[in-house]
C-alpha cells in the first residue's frame, strides 16, 4: 500500500522540480575573416571605448579614457538607437595577444534582452588576413521560471547573435580595403 502511495508523490516531486528549473547559461560564438593584417584589425577593434565606430547596431559609445582593466579606462557606455544604454567593464585586455574580455555592469533589457553577459573578442592571423572571434555567455532577460517571450532564452540568443553579427560585418567593412566602400 505504501509503495503505491509513494510512486505518485515521487512523480509529482520530480515534475515540480523540472518545472521549477531556472535559467541556464546561453552562449553565442561568431567569427569573420578579414582581408587585413591582424595589427590593422586590432588597431580598430582593440580600442574598447570606440566600438560604435565599427558596430552599426550602436548609436554611440564612450570609453572612460580607453584601455586597460582595473582602471577607470576599463569601462564603456553603449548607446543603442532606441536610446537604451549599457555600461560594460573590461576584465582583461591583452594588446600583444589581440584579445579582450568584458562584462555588462547593469542590465538594461531595452538594449539587449539579457540579465547579464560576459564576452571575449579576439583577433588572430588567418592566412593572409585576420580572423576575428567574438563569443559571449549570458542569461536571459527574465530569470524567472516562466519568462515572457521577449525576455526568453531565444530572445537573448537572437539579440546577442544579431549584435555580434552586425559588429563583425561592420568591423570588416571598416578595416578591409573595399569591403564596405
Amino acid at each position: 500500500m505504501m509503495r503505491h502511495a509513494l510512486a505518485p508523490a515521487l512523480l509529482a516531486l520530480v515534475a515540480t522540480q523540472a518545472l521549477a528549473h531556472g535559467p541556464t547559461p546561453q552562449k553565442v560564438n561568431q567569427s569573420i575573416t578579414i582581408a587585413a593584417k591582424p595589427e590593422a584589425v586590432w588597431k580598430v577593434a582593440g580600442d574598447f571605448g570606440k566600438i560604435a565606430g565599427w558596430n552599426p547596431a550602436l548609436k554611440a559609445s564612450e570609453g572612460v579614457a580607453g584601455g586597460k582593466p582595473g582602471e577607470a579606462e576599463g569601462k564603456r557606455t553603449l548607446t543603442f538607437p532606441n536610446g537604451a544604454r549599457l555600461v560594460e567593464s573590461l576584465d582583461e585586455w591583452n594588446g600583444s595577444a589581440f584579445k579582450y574580455s568584458y562584462r555588462m555592469s547593469d542590465p538594461e533589457v531595452k538594449a539587449l534582452p539579457v540579465s547579464s553577459y560576459s564576452a571575449t573578442l579576439s583577433v588572430a592571423p588567418e592566412g593572409e588576413g585576420a580572423k576575428v572571434t567574438w563569443s559571449g555567455r549570458f542569461y536571459r532577460g527574465d530569470t524567472g521560471n516562466e519568462p515572457p517571450d521577449d525576455l526568453s532564452d531565444a530572445a537573448g540568443r537572437t539579440a546577442m547573435d544579431a549584435f555580434f553579427a552586425a559588429g563583425l560585418k561592420g568591423l570588416k567593412a571598416k578595416v578591409e580595403p573595399g569591403a564596405g566602400h
